[in-house]
């Protein structure tokens, strides 16, 4: 499972997973707890592979920054819970990425993140992490 069927819903709590495309929008379901909703077109809908983290120098995206918190946890949930402080928060996300931008990347963000990984990393989607960037990097070496 890549990170192009889940997605973050505005309003929603957790991470759906795309079931199947409609007409009028999507059906979904809940990582959370399994049930199955139907969005339409007019929610506000955020795609996990185009979500990016702010650097000083550039947007990572967000399945590097999973990957670099998955490398720093050995493939466990994360030391930390998403409702710690905001200094441990900080702290913890300055030692996956030590250049984000402090400006830009707010500690609702970071809950956000560390909510998704331990969220992804209960419902064994974070291997897909691992596939993605081999192919990825397959791909950049045929096109040179």
């Amino acid at each position: 499972m890549s990170l192009d069927k889940i997605l973050a819903i505005s309003g929603k709590p957790g991470l759906y997973e795309i079931v199947t495309q409609t007409r009028t929008g999507a059906v979904v379901q809940s990582l959370i707890d399994k049930k199955r909703i139907t969005v339409g077109a007019h929610s506000n809908i955020s795609i996990l592979s185009e979500i990016a983290i702010y650097t000083l120098t550039e947007e990572v995206p967000l399945k590097d920054v999973l990957k670099k918190v998955k490398d720093k946890e050995n493939g466990e949930q994360t030391s930390i819970s998403h409702k710690d402080s905001k200094d441990t928060l900080e702290e913890y996300f300055f030692e996956v990425l030590p250049d984000y931008d402090e400006d830009r990347v707010y500690p609702s963000d970071i809950k956000k993140v560390i909510q998704w990984y331990n969220l992804l990393h209960k419902n064994d989607l974070l291997g897909s992490l691992e596939t993605e960037a081999v192919e990825e990097t397959a791909t950049s070496d045929e096109e040179e």
